[in-house]
C-alpha cells in the first residue's frame, strides 16, 4: 500500500515515471484498470478543479465514486477525521482523497489505516497532485527540467502549491525564484525583483491572492501594477516563455485579464492535464504503480 501525501517522500525517478505515465494516458486516451474499486473524495475546503478532476479520473479508471458530503456527515457532529476515515475503510473503500484546512492533517493516519490516502491539499502545507500536473505541463513544453528558469509571483506565504512546487522543482534541477510583497514572503526562499525575473524566466507562474486566509489588508487596486503580471511585464517576457496559474484566479489582480487565454498561457492546459496526472496517481496507489 502506498499513500500520496507529499512529493518530498517520493524519489525523483518515481516522480519522472509518474509524469511519463500521465503523458502516456493523455496521448493514448487510456486509463489504469481499476474497475470496481470504491473511492471517496472528502473535501473539507471548497474545490472545483481538484475535486472534479479527481472524480473524472476515478470514473475513467472504472472506479465507483462514493460521494461524501461533509455537511451531511457526522463530522458536523464532532466526529474526528480519523474516525470518519476508519468508517469508510470499514465499509469497503479502496482509497480516500482528502482535502483539509489543517497543515499535515495526514500525520494522524500514518500506520493506522489499511487503505491509501491521497492528499488533495492540506492547509498552507502541500498540494502534491497540483505540483505533479504543473511538472507535467512544464515537461511537455520544454522536454526537461534541468536549467529551466521559473519565477513564482503572488501570495507565497499562504500557498500550499507554492510550497510544494518550490521543493520539487528545485530538486529536479529548475532554477526557482519568487517575487511578492514583503508581507507575503517566506524565509529561506529566493525573492528577487519582479521586473528582472519576468524578463529572464522560461515560466512565469502566478498564484491567487488568498483573501480567505489573510489577516493583513493589501492594496488590491494597485497590486497588478506593483506585483502582478501586467500587460507591460508580459511584453518583456522572453520568446518561448509560458504563463501558468493553478487557478482559481483573480482577474485583473494578480494577472491581467487579457493574458489568461493568450497563446503562451498554459492555464487551461494545466486543468486539462490535471485529469491525466491524477490518473497516474490513482495507478500509483491502487494499480501497478509508477
Amino acid at each position: 500500500m502506498r499513500d500520496f501525501m507529499v512529493l518530498n517522500d517520493i524519489d525523483n525517478s518515481t516522480i519522472m515515471s509518474l509524469i511519463n505515465k500521465a503523458i502516456k494516458y493523455k496521448q493514448s486516451n487510456t486509463a489504469p484498470y481499476l474497475n470496481g474499486k470504491l473511492i471517496s473524495n472528502i473535501f473539507l475546503e471548497n474545490s472545483t478543479r481538484t475535486k472534479l478532476s479527481f472524480e473524472v479520473a476515478e470514473r475513467r479508471a472504472g472506479m465507483q465514486v462514493i460521494n461524501f458530503e461533509h455537511k451531511n456527515s457526522t463530522i458536523e457532529k464532532g466526529e474526528t477525521l480519523y474516525d470518519t476515515a476508519k468508517t469508510l475503510e470499514a465499509i469497503g473503500m479502496s482509497a480516500l482523497v482528502i482535502r483539509h484546512f489543517e497543515d499535515n492533517f495526514y500525520n494522524e493516519f500514518i500506520g493506522r489505516l489499511n487503505i491509501p490516502i491521497i492528499n488533495a491539499g492540506d492547509g498552507k502545507g502541500n498540494h502534491p497532485s497540483q505540483s505533479l500536473l504543473d511538472l507535467m505541463t512544464i515537461y511537455e513544453e520544454f522536454g526537461c527540467f534541468e536549467g529551466i528558469k521559473i519565477v513564482i509571483l503572488g501570495d507565497i506565504l499562504h500557498s500550499r502549491v507554492a510550497n510544494s512546487n518550490a521543493d520539487i522543482m528545485s530538486r529536479l534541477g529548475m532554477q526557482v525564484c519568487f517575487a511578492s510583497p514583503e508581507y507575503w514572503q517566506v524565509k529561506g526562499y529566493d525573492f528577487v525583483n519582479i521586473d528582472d525575473a519576468v524578463c529572464d524566466a522560461d515560466v512565469v507562474m502566478l498564484f491567487r491572492i488568498q483573501n480567505e486566509r489573510h489577516l493583513k489588508v493589501y492594496d488590491k487596486g494597485n497590486y497588478l501594477i506593483k506585483y502582478g503580471l501586467s500587460m507591460d511585464r508580459y511584453k518583456r517576457m522572453k520568446p518561448g516563455s509560458i504563463i501558468m496559474h493553478p487557478s482559481p484566479f483573480n482577474r485583473g489582480v494578480e494577472i491581467d485579464d487579457a493574458l489568461i487565454e493568450i497563446n503562451n498561457s498554459r492555464i487551461f492546459k494545466q486543468m486539462y492535464n490535471g485529469v491525466y496526472a491524477r490518473l497516474a496517481i490513482l495507478d500509483y496507489v491502487l494499480g501497478e504503480g509508477a
